[in-house]
């Protein structure tokens, strides 16, 4: 889960066009005939589905100036930023240790008696086959080869697609906790005005999508505007708040459901990277993070019916459009 392409994992990656739409082309695809807010959001399918970022966006924009369109985009109330401290945080029943120090317990028992069988097969074949000690010795070296090979060259994504594919076919939990966690990015993306363009709930689903096997499941986000800024060499406040925020969502929701968080250390060691890569002083670096799990939990909480929704319609793989069709039925006018 990894995923800002924000992969939720926060991944800012991936590629957009640069080129500016002529207006026309905007007004043609919002014409009368697909005026009705369900019609847009088709056509910002389309658009996305043709990688069509910047019309998917201009759509949406479009549409939240209409009356009676897209309340919710951008529209979270949001805590005025400040430096809270651990206190504060815990007067908001929130723990941070259990937020940002996420251990996938469900992976790691599996990779684990992945380990113990392969020993116990070993073993076996030793015995049956009366291996000798120097042929273990070569097994034991092309078995620690293709491990390295797969961390350098792919990230270590042939052993995270074999985990999380074992994971989600023997542990309900497991898929549970994915979709859940994947949501999380979604809606606050969007509540902050973050336009989602796509999410994968299995590393298997995301190597079929991309054909690669450097991504992991997880949220991508039309990160235009955070491109542009990052190529101009300079990060605004807003958007870093974005950011921050839409790292910070997945672990958040586990720790809502679960009190505690599982996955979304990708995230996370992101959002660190990225605060580093800025020059912050640790004090100014937790500063920004307990500002966001605070603000990202509290939108979270005051919206938690619009993210059960959303991430049931998430498990049954419907569009983005249709995931933000059922955000804006879910959430009153008043709750924003």
């Amino acid at each position: 889960m990894g995923s800002v392409v924000y992969h939720a994992g926060l991944g800012l990656s991936s590629s957009h066009s640069r080129l500016r739409l002529p207006s026309f082309r905007i007004a043609s695809l919002i014409e009368p005939s697909v005026s009705s807010r369900w019609q847009v959001l088709e056509q910002v399918d389309k658009e996305l589905r043709k990688r069509g970022e910047r019309a998917a966006l201009s759509l949406v924009k479009d549409l939240q100036a209409r009356p009676g369109g897209l309340r919710c985009f951008g529209a979270a109330r949001q805590v005025p930023q400040r430096f809270f401290t651990l206190d504060e945080l815990k007067l908001n029943g929130i723990e941070t240790s259990s937020i940002l120090s996420p251990e996938d317990a469900t992976l790691g028992s599996i990779e684990r008696n992945l380990q113990l069988a392969g020993v116990l097969g070993g073993i076996s074949a030793w015995n049956v086959f009366g291996f000798s000690t120097q042929q273990i010795f070569y097994f034991s070296l092309g078995l620690l080869f293709l491990g390295t090979l797969d961390s350098v060259s792919f990230n270590g994504g042939v052993s995270n697609l074999v985990l999380d594919t074992i994971g989600r076919t023997f542990s309900q939990k497991y898929h549970n906790r994915v979709v859940q966690h994947e949501a999380g990015h979604f809606l606050i993306a969007y509540l902050l005005g973050i336009l989602p363009k796509g999410y994968t709930l299995s590393s298997l689903e995301a190597l079929k999508k991309e054909g690669s096997l450097n991504v992991q499941a997880g949220t991508a986000f039309v990160d235009l505007e955070f491109d542009e800024v990052v190529n101009a060499g300079k990060v605004s406040s807003t958007m870093l708040n974005r950011f921050s925020c839409i790292a910070l969502a997945g672990v958040a929701t586990e720790y809502l459901l679960h009190g505690y968080s599982e996955g979304g250390l990708s995230d996370i060691n992101k959002l660190d990277m990225l605060l580093q890569s800025l020059g912050f002083t640790q004090k100014k670096a937790d500063s920004q993070v307990r500002w966001a799990v605070l603000n990202t939990i509290l939108i979270l909480r005051r919206h938690e019916g619009a993210r059960a929704k959303l991430a049931e319609a998430m498990s049954q793989e419907k569009s983005v459009g249709f995931c933000i069709d059922i955000i804006e039925k879910a959430i009153d006018e008043a709750d924003l």
